[in-house]
């Protein structure tokens, strides 16, 4: 795929068919690169360019944020950034649920939260925003057997019971963890941001609420992970500083507690909400030695960077896994 000059320029109108085919390549060798643009979408953006700037620096280049020859020589971009996948029966086995609760109490009712359908489902897995997938494969039936198109990028796999909690981990009050993730899918490549941290002494978390951004980075200063997050509103500010983390929580569970929102139902009782996808933590929390604060999942991908969240630092889920993989007890979380 040869990347013309001007996709910059194209972020800012609606994409033009050959346009986003060339971001897809973008978003896709970013991604691959560990420089998350969150939700695949062909379409760029803010949380395109930042990924791209972050990327630029790591790799001495200007950062411009913005697509060139020597970024596109430096990030790989693949001949290839979509790719052919045979949906899997587990992909489209569920359970699911037929629609996302909009009341916690509802929520409480549920054995799960999980997806609400094979699309959502394997969007995620692809690291993609349903209406892309929709896109790239007009009228497909989502069945076990079919081929789609799908970005190329390393499959998210939700967690099971293969991977045991770290140890030391303790949940915030607002979360409770439930054993294990699933590994990495046969086959499947790992890219920055899955790989095994170095010790934690030498690992350095950095939350730029400027810039609504997490990086990982090593003791030399390499940048390992790099996500675009949700921060907290003015009501729910950023507790800046240095943090540790305390431990990393799979699958959690969700005590809701409604005294700890400020716009809470009043109606509204203490309740356990359900682990799953859809959790309001996602799929993963990383506690740090802050009271009622950790680093986690969310079940709205697409909301990333753009909304607010109460007080705590959200992730897609397929980054929280990642930065939950690099992490451990004692790893320094610096939020500015």
């Amino acid at each position: 795929m040869v990347l013309a000059p001007g996709v910059a320029a194209a972020q800012k109108r609606a994409p033009a068919p050959a346009d986003t085919q060339q971001m897809i390549g973008v978003q896709v060798a970013l991604d691959r690169a560990g420089f998350s643009p969150g939700e695949i979408d062909g379409r760029g953006g803010p949380k395109t360019r930042l990924a791209l700037s972050e990327f630029q620096k790591s790799a001495g280049l200007s950062p411009s944020g913005t697509v060139n020859e020597e970024t596109i020589a430096a990030l790989s971009v693949p001949a290839e950034a979509v790719v052919s996948y045979t949906i899997a029966p587990q992909d489209v086995a569920g359970p699911f649920i037929p629609a996302m609760p909009t009341d916690m109490m509802e929520s409480a009712k549920l054995s799960a939260l999980a997806y609400t359908s094979p699309l959502e489902a394997l969007a995620e897995k692809f690291h993609a925003s349903q209406k892309l997938l929709q896109a790239l494969n007009p009228g497909a039936s989502w069945a076990a057997g079919d081929a789609i198109k799908v970005p190329a990028v390393e499959p998210f796999e939700l967690p099971s019971k293969t991977e045991k909690p770290a140890a030391g981990a303790k949940p915030a009050a607002a979360a409770k963890p439930v054993d294990g993730t699933k590994p990495p899918a046969p086959g499947a490549k790992a890219t920055a941001g899955t790989k095994p941290a170095p010790a934690s002494a030498s690992l350095e978390v950095v939350v730029s609420g400027a810039t609504k951004s997490l990086l990982v980075r090593d003791g030399g200063g390499k940048v390992l992970m790099y996500a675009p997050i949700t921060i907290g509103s003015s009501k729910d500010p950023l507790p800046i500083g240095d943090w540790k983390v305390v431990g990393v929580s799979w699958n959690p569970t969700f005590n809701y507690n409604p005294d700890l929102f400020w716009d809470a139902d009043p109606t509204h009782a203490k309740a356990k909400i359900p682990a799953g996808p859809n959790n309001p933590v996602g799929v993963v929390w990383v506690d740090i030695n802050k009271e009622h604060f950790g680093l986690h999942g969310t079940p709205e991908p697409s909301t990333i960077g753009r909304t607010e969240s109460h007080g705590c630092i959200r992730l897609t889920n397929w980054d929280a896994t990642k930065l939950g993989r690099l992490v451990s007890a004692g790893t320094k979380v610096t939020i500015q």
